[in-house]
């Protein structure tokens, strides 16, 4: 083991998704000089995760979803990139990480540390001689794997036969995959526990509308189910769900949720509940050392993680003051959700979970309103058409 301290300890960030490039971003603007080693498990190529549940129908491959290289990111912010390099435990007292490469490791100092390891794909047991085969897309890697087995090649001398694909879960990611999917030629079933698509964040005629507009393109739904085991049949899978029935595909894509990755932060001794626990400068239990992203359970947020865009680019900002010897309370402004399925366009604000209330049409079709107790509009769901008036219905909202 070698040992990497400095004279200055520079500023460490774990992660290159969205929250970790954005917040060294943000960071340069205030500190053009400070040290910032940022560590990554993957190339460290800059690319938008959200772009991953709707590049098929758009024909884009692995490599056309990266916006910047990573060799550009390290030019244009100044920062020494550490690519394929995993951190295998930290001393937060002591303000060192232990990182492994190529079965060597070494010691890096801190000044201080950004936690910003995303999240992971939650699986559920099934059973079954092929359960193996069972996929996540949550990386640029695990895209690029899906990619070539559904054979979407646009160089290909001859287009691929269409291929069948089963689709575990029918939230966001699931339903996002399930329209770009069949919009690519592929058939898609989907297998969802609850009675109807989106059922913990739309009210229900907004999922129903979802759920017909979703058949109409070719999904096949299958409500109140499970799949309970995968089997290898004849060069393809067959799909035993709870209920009895069953389905022959080519891939099984799971797509139930993410968990924070709080395995890390724990194993150091940091709070962890859904999510890495962080008060509202960002920071941690530990003085120091922050997390924001999807790994990050805010306290501005009223202790919600928050897996989507916006929230990280309000909270790298406020960061990266933080960091910059400003420190600056992250307050989140309303941020409405645009749900990438052009069968039905969506746009979501939901309300915090811990208000009570109910759902109400509003006054035009694809309007929905939820109020509370007292009868304040507290989020909105809109669809289709309905969509453009996301900023009147923002301004009629509060957060």
């Amino acid at each position: 083991m070698t040992d990497t301290s400095s004279a200055i300890a520079p500023l460490l960030i774990i992660g290159a998704g969205l929250a970790g490039w954005t917040t060294v971003r943000e960071f340069r603007k205030l500190d053009t000089t400070t040290p910032v080693v940022l560590v990554t498990a993957d190339s460290g190529d800059f690319y938008a995760k959200p772009t991953l549940s709707n590049a098929y129908a758009q024909k884009r491959t692995p490599a056309q979803l990266v916006s910047t290289p990573a060799a550009k990111m390290v030019e244009t912010l100044n920062v020494t990139l550490l690519a394929q390099h995993r951190v295998e435990s930290l001393d937060t007292a002591a303000r060192s990480a232990v990182v492994a490469h190529k079965g060597q490791t070494q010691t890096l100092r801190f000044s201080r540390l950004v936690l910003a390891t995303g999240a992971q794909p939650i699986r559920i047991p099934v059973g079954g001689t092929a359960a193996d085969q069972v996929k996540s897309i949550n990386t640029l890697d695990d895209f690029g794997a899906f990619h070539q087995a559904l054979g979407l090649d646009p160089s290909a001398a001859e287009p691929a036969a269409p291929k069948t694909v089963l689709i575990m879960g029918a939230g966001l990611i699931g339903c996002e995959f399930a329209n770009d999917l069949v919009q690519a030629g592929a058939k898609v079933h989907v297998v969802d526990p609850s009675t109807r698509p989106l059922s913990l964040l739309l009210p229900a005629a907004a999922g129903e509308q979802l759920q017909a507009a979703l058949q109409a393109q070719g999904v096949v739904w299958h409500f109140g189910t499970t799949v309970a085991a995968v089997d290898g049949a004849g060069g393809g899978l067959q799909v035993q769900l709870a209920d009895g029935n069953q389905v022959a595909v080519d891939m099984v894509l799971s797509a139930i949720g993410l968990r924070a990755d709080t395995t890390l932060a724990s194993a150091a001794g940091l709070v962890c509940e859904r999510g890495i626990v962080v008060d509202d400068t960002l920071q941690t239990s530990a003085a120091g050392v922050y997390a924001l992203g999807d790994c990050a359970q805010y306290a501005s947020a009223g202790q919600r993680t928050l897996p989507y865009v916006m929230p990280i680019m309000n909270a790298a900002k406020a960061l990266a003051a933080t960091l910059a010897g400003t420190p600056t309370a992250l307050v989140f402004p309303l941020m409405p959700v645009s749900i990438k399925t052009p069968a039905l366009p969506i746009v979501v604000a939901a309300a915090h979970p811990a208000v009570a209330g109910t759902w109400k049409a509003g006054d035009g079709e694809g309007i929905w309103q939820f109020t509370d107790t007292e009868g304040i509009q507290r989020g909105f769901v809109l669809t289709g058409k309905s969509t453009a008036r996301r900023m009147e219905q923002s301004k009629a909202t509060q957060a």
